[in-house]
Parts: structure tokens; C-alpha cells; sequence
């Protein structure tokens, strides 16, 4: 009993020390890209991160309360029950208040967590109406993506390595091409991968999908402002698994269109060779 309360508290207490040092999902947090010592998340720019966000704030301070209650607790035991101040300890084995306490108040608990809990789920996995699509597959180590609305436009983001960076341009994070997407449009993301196990993830979109060998999996997010925003592949999918980053530009809707009719040129050229090379093979 003594050992799982003392667990108890060591973890209660440090997620409260968390809490209250800034942990709170805002602090030091910078659009689109993480920053050196953040210890938060970085800030929301969908309806679906924002609502992340908020419940990881509500958790911190049902955390923080608990922290503070076990703590107290444990000085007070501390201080009335030890051999000094009490002598000849109790030898009271039951209490039945205290049991049916400790056992209602973390139901309750646990209740308060899963209503917004499951409210977020649905959010995430229920697919609001969509204005465009875009698939995303993963090889070993870089991403495709095909824009099946737009005349099957597609290409590869590659990572661009170190030697190649252009001031601004974040280590590790940067891709040769990007994913354009107009703002304030729901975009829906088909995830899916040719290689072993990926992960397209944008944290400033509240987004963290499997890419799965011979599954398609679906999400979306709507972008609520412009910029670049990075993520990252989330799964240990191999050797470079920390060489295939994902960049997102958010555009307004009359850059996208220009983006559009640049992108079916440029990208067209890029793959006429490709194609001469396979109908001069057969």
C-alpha cells in the first residue's frame, strides 16, 4: 500500500511540476516549426489542434489538483503517523468510507476525462466536407504525393540535405518540393505507403496518420492560416527513418491557382524523361 501510493505520488507530483514550470501546450511554442528548449506544443493552426490543445490543458490541471491533494496527504501521514507523534499505531485494517471513496472519486475522475476524450476522437476520425484531396505515399525514405482532383498532379518531397540548405531553410525538416494547400479549405489527407511502415505527421495540424503497405488510411485538417508548417515522419521505419520530413505551404486561394498551373509544367517536365526511358524499354 505504502509503495503505490509513493509511485502514485512521485508520478502525480512530477506531471504537477510540469504543469506548473509551463508545460500547458502554449508556452514558448512557435508556428510551424518547433524551437530550440520548447516544451510545449507548437501553436494550432486547426480547429482539430486547437481542440487537442485544450484538453491537454483541462488534463493538466485535473493533474496539478491531484498532485497537490497526494502530496498533502503524504505530509500529513508524514507528520501525525510517525513513530514519534504516535507512539502506538493504529491497527485499523478497514474503513469503508475511505474505501468507497477511493474508488468512486477516480471513476468520476476518469468520466470527467472520457467525455471530451471521445468527443475529440470523433472529430478527428469523422471527415468534415471536403474541398480537395491529396495522397500521400511513403517509399524508403521520401514521400509522394498526387493531387488526384487536379489532374493527378504528383511528385516527390525529398529531403534536402544540409550542404544544400538555403538560409532559413531548417535542418532536417526541409523538402526539394512541398505540399501547396489553400487556406481555410478542408483538405483530406489518403495515407498510404510502398515500403514498410510509415507515419505523416503535422503537429501544428493536430495530425499523426499510419502509412500502411496495402491500406489506405484517411485524415484531414483545415488550415486556418499561411505558412510553412514541418512534421515528420512518426514511425521507426528504417535506417533514414530521420531523413523524411514533411512541409506544408498554406497559400491563399489565388497563390494556390498560380501554384497550380506551375506545378503541372514544372512536374510534367520532370517526368517526361522518366516516361521516354520506360516506352523506349518496351
Amino acid at each position: 500500500m505504502r509503495l503505490a501510493i509513493g509511485l502514485l505520488a512521485g508520478v502525480s507530483a512530477a506531471a504537477g511540476i510540469g504543469a506548473m514550470l509551463g508545460f500547458d501546450g502554449q508556452a514558448l511554442a512557435a508556428p510551424g516549426i518547433a524551437e530550440d528548449w520548447q516544451l510545449g506544443f507548437q501553436d494550432a493552426v486547426t480547429p482539430v489542434m486547437r481542440e487537442i490543445t485544450s484538453f491537454h490543458n483541462f488534463i493538466l490541471y485535473i493533474i496539478t489538483a491531484i498532485s497537490v491533494f497526494v502530496l498533502g496527504l503524504l505530509v500529513w501521514v508524514m507528520v501525525k503517523f510517525n513513530a514519534k507523534a504516535n507512539p502506538t499505531p493504529s491497527r485499523t485494517t478497514h474503513n469503508s468510507l475511505v474505501e468507497v471513496l477511493w474508488t468512486v472519486i477516480p471513476i468520476l475522475i476518469l468520466l470527467v476525462i472520457a467525455i471530451p476524450s471521445f468527443r475529440l476522437l470523433y472529430l478527428q476520425r469523422d471527415l468534415p466536407k471536403i474541398d480537395m484531396t491529396i495522397k500521400a505515399t511513403a517509399s524508403q525514405w521520401f514521400w509522394t504525393y498526387v493531387y488526384p482532383d487536379h489532374d493527378d498532379l504528383s511528385f516527390d518531397a525529398i529531403m534536402v540535405e544540409e550542404a544544400d540548405l538555403q538560409p532559413g531553410q531548417p535542418r532536417l525538416l526541409t523538402t526539394d518540393n512541398v505540399v501547396v494547400v489553400p487556406v481555410n479549405k478542408t483538405v483530406r489527407v489518403i495515407v498510404t505507403s510502398n515500403a514498410v511502415m510509415h507515419n505523416w505527421a503535422m503537429p501544428s495540424f493536430g495530425v499523426k496518420m499510419d502509412a500502411i503497405p496495402g491500406r489506405l488510411n484517411e485524415t484531414w485538417f483545415r488550415a486556418e492560416q499561411t505558412g510553412i508548417f514541418y512534421g515528420q515522419c512518426s514511425e521507426l521505419c528504417g535506417v533514414r527513418h530521420a531523413f523524411m520530413p514533411i512541409n506544408v505551404k498554406v497559400v491563399t486561394e489565388a497563390e494556390f491557382a498560380a501554384w497550380l498551373e506551375k506545378a503541372k509544367v514544372e512536374f510534367a517536365e520532370a517526368d517526361a524523361p522518366t516516361k521516354l526511358a520506360v516506352n523506349a524499354a518496351d
